[in-house]
């Protein structure tokens, strides 16, 4: 099989050849292991491209992710200024100031604190139809050039062919719920404005299922949801059912509907939510965080939802492949793929991203061992 192959054999619960590898590596790490400049590889699609290439090759794995998508071919024309510290640079914007290193994702201040509305001001119909940025992490957005929208997905085929599977990603209204009006006043309006929340996350649901359909049309086989905060550690599996499932659900059905695999990304403690998440209808799910990140047991996860959806994970990239010795750490991989083995549809992988500092040798491991264990009927 190729890579390809083995990959959508798992998505759609078929057997494989062997146990597929595909894992979310951090922007961290893939820039400790490139050495690029890391605002080009931010802000220039054919730098990211590039890149996303070359980590595949290094770690022989099956499937990539495309996490940001939207690049600005004139992104360097908005640059007021650049400053290179070591190995550190420092861009100044007409609005802002980015700081890029080597290790982490860049950190950026705003020179005018950003505005968010209160609840009871805020308008369902000032949100665009259109969804024009990624809200990566606090503060720190990625925005979208409508006219590029998908040009990353063109040069990353034109690198591996088709017989790579390609990913690309979204992210869930919940999560631009909680960056529009702010994480605390948002996780407060869930109780106090109900009927404001479900109406802001319909209007950006919409925005999300349109950009979904369209990235279907790529060359692409499956688009992770990213929904990080829908787990134990932020609401209650009652606030999940209300204010999370079924608006997933919708961008889920656009995706299925699309001919593309959808599947889910929850970091943390997710072990209430498992069926949950499967009445989403979504095709698969990751991360699925073993203690001490989560509550996940690969064991149990594979019998609750394994005859169902794909599960994609779960190796504790802090305290296996970060913090473990060399055996623990293989020792480790090897069960995972021993229990993965067992469901229908199992993608070895990390249950979130390869964090910045783990060794190149430990994650080239991770194909490798499949090789050797990953076979099925052995």
């Amino acid at each position: 099989m190729t890579s390809r192959e083995r990959i959508l054999a798992a998505m759609s619960l078929h057997t494989p050849d062997r146990v597929p590898v595909m894992c979310q590596l951090s922007i961290g790490h893939m820039l400790q292991q490139l050495k690029v400049s890391p605002s080009a590889f931010w802000f220039d699609a054919p730098t990211f491209a590039q890149g996303l290439a070359e980590l595949r090759e290094l770690y022989q794995f099956d499937g990539i992710l495309v996490s940001l998508h939207g690049h600005k071919r004139n992104w360097r024309e908005e640059v007021l200024k650049i400053e290179q510290h070591g190995e550190t640079e420092v861009l100044t914007f007409k609005d802002r100031k980015m700081v890029f290193t080597q290790d982490d994702l860049p950190t950026v201040r705003f020179h005018e604190p950003v505005e968010r509305p209160l609840i009871d001001e805020a308008d369902p119909g000032e949100i665009p139809d259109r969804i024009d940025y990624i809200p990566v992490s606090q503060d720190l957005y990625f925005n979208l050039d409508l006219e590029t929208r998908f040009e990353i997905f063109d040069l990353l085929h034109a690198q591996v062919g088709d017989s790579i599977s390609i990913h690309g990603e979204v992210t869930s209204p919940f999560d631009y719920l909680l960056d529009y009006l702010g994480h605390e006043n948002a996780l407060m309006a869930l109780v106090a404005y109900q009927g404001k929340c479900k109406a802001l996350l319909q209007r950006f649901t919409d925005g999300i299922a349109d950009l979904a359909r369209e990235m279907c049309a790529q060359e692409i086989d499956a688009v992770k949801i990213s929904s990080p905060f829908a787990g134990m550690g932020f609401i209650s599996p009652d606030f999940y059912r209300e204010f999370v499932l079924p608006y997933e659900r919708q961008v889920i059905a656009a995706i299925i509907g699309g001919g593309k695999y959808a599947y889910l990304h929850t970091c943390g403690a997710i072990g209430d939510r498992l069926e949950a998440m499967e009445a989403s209808g979504a095709s698969g799910l990751e991360c699925l965080d073993p203690p001490p990140l989560g509550n996940v047991e690969l064991e149990d996860a594979v019998r609750r939802i394994g005859q169902s959806m794909f599960i994609k994970g779960n190796i504790d990239s802090v305290n296996t492949l970060l913090h473990g010795t060399d055996e623990s750490t293989f020792t480790d991989v090897r069960r995972c793929i021993e229990i993965g083995k067992t469901g229908k549809g199992f993608i070895l992988s990390t249950a979130c991203s390869i964090a910045p500092h783990v060794e190149r040798y430990r994650v080239q491991a991770l194909s490798q061992l499949a090789q050797e264990y990953g076979q099925y009927g052995a």
